[in-house]
């Protein structure tokens, strides 16, 4: 980037940043997610360092918080409250370890002792006692001056308006709204119409602002005490949460102590498999260093402790620039405007591009290149363009427009009544002839492997397939006129296509790329062919492709629809594809090729899993997700993307998402891998 450029792009990020630390801070109404606004931060922390004669004293990276509200007494803390440096991967984990050992000068492959907690999402603060008695509550603020909100405060029935000894102390912790109560509060505040809030921290910081305590007792908070800034002499982290507990003040039971790095990471890991379950918001952990002798040696930098690190999950939102929005054709021929953005980290996975998904949608948000947008991802969702950052809108940018003609095949693009889609109007397009044969031979689909997306386009290009059929008329020869095919890759290829010619009916459902059949709906249907067959002496445990298309033939569209699972709108589409006259000779094609569909002869009640539906979350160690739902299927169970009080199991990996957290609410039974294999 240009030293001009450069200037103008951290211009333009302190200004975002200092509305949205306002926002958080100041008003407790964030503008967007802790995500977002550290993405956004780390951009300026970066661009600063590469050109530091841009660094202003006002730059959100030079301070510490925010400004006192100004409704009430400000109040100056007794020792400066300093920040704490967020770190994300458990490499920055190493990295913090290794600046201790080397600022301690101790040998690095020694070992130091960590004491790691849970850190609450809610709103820091400082409690005074004097002579065992609560004489102020104060915010954090700007770390140098907080706000006097001893009147709220009082109102929490966890924290002790005397203490068990009497000392003159000052301690810090985190005041929080569980989520049940937090949802509950919405609900209220719905009915009457009033300020609903975003999310528990909000509430928590909205409540004890209130002027009339009145309103603050009506309301649940509660508080965990975990620092002490004066009036303890301890000699580890541990003994002080042991002095707090002693002295009435509530702590959080889930701390653990380390003996070394690695153990944060055990500890890490624990609590984030955890999390969904727990009554309070947490984004991850902080890790302490546990001696105090240790702490007081390491001090501080201008803005963080240098004794210890908060541990934070990763975002499922972060903020990135807009480089570029172009075309993708999918296989039914919708034009899809796909964002390619510069590469951010979002879930713990890099995204460079994100679905902007119809023309309604990118108009709606005005998504243009150069914008700076954030962008979400949760679980196996393809990432997505949430909001624009207005504000950050360079100058000169120009609305995007949908193409009159699709841009691979020049053709007329067409938007049907009623439908948010464009799509190219040439059914013999290039780019969804190649969407088809890449979704036919696809794991899910005939799982011909080795035949990727380059060869695919290969094949098109030399006119040595035209549609799906034709992959099954392939030579040795064919493929040895393709570029870097040999002996070897050639006669594996001819092997695995081979292979494909039988095939379970299910996934040669899928393959076919039927308008809205996915993998479920071609489950559904092929469980429904399995017990037509069944019921048929004369067909063995293979049916041709004829005799498939024969039996859905004689199935009007309310056959279809009468299996549970399968719309009106799906019936129609499966109806409308066998009919069609271009489709019934492709289905010839596959009859002539001698292509044979497996069905399963044992009755779908005789399997042990019949009728029972999966949710799958996390990552499993010793199989795919693909491979848990083909177990599944075999044995007469369904998968689902979404939990719902139909579920029956909801099997929880490494790193599982809210799902859990929603089975439990529903009362859905919530498993773990090793329990999943035993049923399996």
């Amino acid at each position: 980037m240009k030293t001009k450029e450069a200037k103008k792009r951290i211009n333009v990020l302190k200004d975002q940043l200092k509305e949205a630390d306002h926002a958080y801070y100041v008003l407790d109404n964030p503008v967007m997610s802790d995500g977002a606004r550290d993405t956004l931060k780390d951009e300026l922390e970066k661009l600063e360092k590469q050109f530091p004669q841009f660094i202003t004293s006002d730059s959100p990276t030079q301070r510490v918080g925010g400004k006192a509200l100004g409704k009430f007494e400000k109040v100056k803390h007794g020792v400066k409250k300093y920040s704490l440096d967020d770190v994300f991967s458990f490499e920055e984990v190493l990295e913090f370890d290794k600046r201790v050992k080397k600022f301690l000068k101790l040998p690095e492959d020694s070992d130091v002792e960590y004491s790691c907690e849970l850190k609450i999402d809610g709103l820091n603060m400082s409690l005074i006692y004097k002579n065992g008695i609560l004489d102020k509550a104060v915010t954090r603020g700007d770390g140098v001056v907080g706000e006097n909100v001893t009147h709220t405060v009082r109102t929490i029935k966890s924290i002790p308006l005397a203490l068990r000894e009497k000392v003159d102390i000052e301690v810090g912790g985190e005041v929080y709204m569980p989520v049940k109560s937090f949802e509950e509060l919405n609900q209220r505040q719905e009915k009457l119409e009033g300020q609903m809030f975003a999310n528990p921290r909000n509430a928590a910081a909205g409540t004890v602002r209130q002027l009339d305590p009145k309103v603050a007792s009506e309301r649940d908070l509660n508080m965990f005490v975990y620092s002490v800034s004066s009036g303890i002499d301890a000699e580890t982290q541990q003994e002080i949460l042991k002095i707090l507990k002693k002295l009435g003040l509530r702590i959080n039971s889930e701390y653990k102590l380390c003996s070394n790095i690695q153990e944060t990471k055990n500890f890490f890991d624990k609590i984030a498999h955890q999390k969904e379950k727990l009554p309070y918001n947490i984004d991850g952990i902080v890790i302490k260093v546990n001696s105090v002798n240790y702490q007081k040696r390491l001090g501080t930098t201008a803005k963080h402790v240098r004794w210890a690190c908060a541990y934070k999950f990763m975002a499922e939102q972060a903020a990135t620039i807009v480089e570029d929005i172009q075309l993708q054709v999918g296989r039914t021929g919708v034009l899809t405007p796909v964002a390619h953005l510069q590469p951010v980290t979002v879930a713990g996975s890099v995204v460079s591009r994100a679905t902007l998904h119809n023309e309604d949608e990118i108009k709606k948000k005005d998504v243009r290149v150069g914008d700076t947008v954030i962008i979400q991802k949760a679980g196996d969702i393809i990432p997505e363009v949430v909001e624009v950052l207005m504000k950050m809108r360079p100058e000169k940018t120009h609305p995007f427009v949908m193409p009159k003609i699709c841009p691979v095949c020049g053709s007329k693009s067409v938007r049907v009544k009623g439908e948010a889609a464009t799509r190219c109007s040439n059914k013999k397009c290039f780019a969804k002839k190649r969407e088809e044969i890449i979704h036919f031979v696809s794991r899910k689909g005939m799982d011909i492997v080795g035949m990727g997306d380059r060869i695919v386009e290969n094949l098109i290009e030399r006119c040595l397939i035209k549609d799906i059929a034709d992959i099954y008329d392939l030579k040795k020869g064919d493929l040895m006129l393709l570029e870097g095919f040999a002996e070897k890759a050639t006669q594996n290829l001819m092997e695995a296509i081979e292979k494909s010619k039988k095939v379970e009916l299910r996934k040669f459902l899928f393959a076919l790329g039927i308008r809205f059949v996915g993998e479920k709906i071609a489950d559904l249907l092929a469980k429904k062919i399995s017990r037509i067959c069944c019921n048929q002496s004369n067909i063995s445990n293979t049916i041709t492709v004829q005799e498939l298309a024969i039996m859905i033939q004689k199935m009007s569209a309310e056959d279809v629809k009468d299996i549970e699972g399968i719309g009106e709108k799906v019936s129609v589409s499966i109806q409308e594809w066998f009919q069609k006259e271009e489709n019934i000779d492709l289905l010839n094609k596959f009859q002539n090729r001698e292509i044979r569909l497996s069905i399963p002869r044992n009755d779908d009640k005789l399997k042990k899993l019949n009728g029972k539906t999966f949710v799958l979350t996390g990552t499993l160690s010793g199989m795919s997700r693909e491979e848990a739902k083909e177990k599944i299927n075999a044995l007469g169970g369904n998968v689902s993307n979404s939990v719902s009080k139909k579920t029956d199991f909801v099997v929880a990996g490494e790193k599982a998402g809210s799902k859990v957290g929603k089975a439990e609410g529903l009362g859905v039974r919530v498993i773990g891998e090793s329990e999943f294999e035993k049923i399996i």
